[in-house]
């Protein structure tokens, strides 16, 4: 076990973590980049450490930094109610089943190391809504599988209302209908035009069936991530810029598609993707180039990475 070497613009020791090298790669296991760089969460203190729904829903309205031991089943959607709040999973059996957070109106939050199961019917286990400075890294995100309905359950982890300075890292996504929502609607231009950054890195998307994420009006940087299957990939949609860069892509049907679902078609880059099985439809070539710093691991090799270093359990609080 050892200390990674942590950005300092971008975690304070509240959110420093302990990981162990289990597998080689070139990005660092515990480092925040992307869109959401500088989201500090809670600070620095201790903190209040929670072991039933009532606890985190009580430490949820005042924030700081929330450790959460063990599963909490029941809890409904527990609401984040004040900026800088850091909700950490203590060990690697920590997270909710039959429960989820809302971030609403809220700005520098933090969120790792849960395991989410089955949201309240309707719910998302993650929804950002009108919110900004958000990481939400090393969770473990899932539900039923696809069976049933396909709107039994909402969203793994959708963010909308304008939203905006957002990293989704080290994530895995399985078994469910719809992933991952940015913009919740064609009609919500004024609002969500020149908002909705977001930077997926590091991520695995396994028997999920669409929105690998399904993304409108934003600016979207999709890189170094798995996706084994689903009807539809990463979805540019009403003028969305984005980038999809260094991934693996098996059996999906629309690996990368801009003019599906909605008015508009989106815009799309993509470049070193291994494609298979997995067609693209990309009517629109997209002109977005990050500014900030970032490092990829190749498309290759990328799903045994992050079947190793992604998830609950790899970093520890």
């Amino acid at each position: 076990m050892r200390f990674f070497e942590i950005a300092t613009t971008a975690l304070t020791a509240a959110s420093t973590a302990h990981g162990a090298p289990v597998n080689k790669r070139a990005a660092v296991v515990d480092e925040l980049v992307g869109f959401a760089a500088g989201t500090t969460g809670g600070g620095s203190g201790a903190g209040t450490t929670v072991s039933t729904c009532a606890q985190l829903t009580a430490a949820a309205k005042t924030g700081g930094v929330i450790k959460v031991e063990g599963t909490l089943t029941g809890c409904g959607i527990v609401k984040i109610g004040t900026s800088n709040t850091s909700i950490l999973g203590v060990g690697k059996d920590a997270g909710l089943t039959d429960g989820g957070f809302q971030v609403r109106k809220v700005s520098n939050i933090i969120i790792r190391n849960l395991k989410l199961y089955r949201a309240p019917q309707g719910k998302d286990l993650i929804d950002i809504d009108a919110s900004t400075k958000i990481w939400v890294d090393h969770c473990d995100f899932s539900s039923v599988g696809l069976t049933g309905d396909k709107d039994t359950y909402d969203g793994l982890l959708d963010a909308k209302h304008g939203s905006d300075s957002l990293t989704f890292s080290w994530n895995k996504f399985h078994d469910h209908w719809k992933g991952s929502l940015v913009g919740h609607s064609d009609s919500n231009t004024a609002e969500d035009t020149g908002k909705l950054h977001v930077t997926y890195h590091h991520n695995s998307f396994t028997s999920v069936n669409s929105r690998l994420p399904s993304i409108r009006f934003g600016t979207g940087h999709m890189f170094s991530s798995c996706f084994n299957g689903g009807i539809s990939g990463i979805n540019s949609r009403m003028g969305a810029q984005v980038l999809v860069e260094s991934n693996s892509f098996t059996n999906v049907a629309k690996a990368v598609v801009t003019n599906l679902d909605s008015d508009e078609e989106g815009f799309a880059v993509e470049k070193n993707n291994i494609f298979t099985s997995s067609p693209t439809q990309i009517t629109k070539q997209g002109s977005f180039t990050p500014s900030y710093k970032y490092t990829t691991d190749p498309a290759a090799s990328i799903c045994d990475i992050v079947a190793k270093s992604a998830g609950v359990g790899v970093v520890t609080f």
